[in-house]
């Protein structure tokens, strides 16, 4: 297994993520269940703009520093909020950071829809990971029995729609900017 060395600019670009991320859980809009954040912002161009790993690292960051206590997440932090429904899309967060850092990774240009198709495939680890933590905890945990449908429409439909229109603008961002684990790849033209 290869060791991955971090230098200071690593870890400086780590913490940033993370702490953007934090950020991100306070710009919200309230929503039954599960608030629409610009989180999912910030952990696509994580993985976008840092690589699979760092990405990865820099959410791992974010959710472990919220375990810890410090109130970073959208209701809190601390290591009972592994018992809140929305609980599956911070561990979605690290798992998204990295697909979409490995797919960007792969791609030879940085093109606005590929790097955007990049974006979606993460997204969609998200909400298939977060959704499967509302509907088990809901039912499991709290008790409160939650239909699959109930738990697609609140977890995933009221949402998605506020999750593109941000993330758009990051494969924008990206193509724009590059991304640091693709060195000699040049940002294409916007297309």
């Amino acid at each position: 297994m290869k060791t991955l060395k971090l230098s200071t600019k690593d870890i400086a670009q780590i913490a940033l993520f993370a702490a953007l991320t934090a950020v991100g859980a306070f710009i919200r809009v309230p929503l039954p269940l599960v608030p629409f954040t610009l989180q999912t912002f910030f952990v696509a161009l994580s993985g976008a703009l840092l690589g699979a790993r760092k990405g990865m690292m820099a959410q791992l960051l974010y959710v472990v520093i919220g375990l810890l206590g410090v109130p970073i997440f959208t209701k809190g932090g601390g290591l009972g909020y592994v018992f809140q429904p929305s609980f599956g899309y911070l561990v979605g967060f690290i798992l998204s950071a990295w697909l979409t850092g490995r797919l960007v990774e792969r791609l030879k240009e940085l093109r606005i829809l590929k790097v955007f198709a990049c974006i979606l495939a993460g997204l969609a680890v998200t909400y298939l990971l977060g959704v499967t933590h509302l509907i088990l905890i809901s039912n499991l945990y709290l008790k409160n029995v939650m239909p699959l449908g109930k738990a697609i429409y609140y977890g995933f439909l009221v949402t998605i729609g506020g999750d593109l229109l941000t993330l758009y603008p990051a494969s924008i961002l990206v193509a724009k900017l590059g991304s640091t684990s693709n060195v000699g790849v040049e940002p294409s033209k916007m297309k």
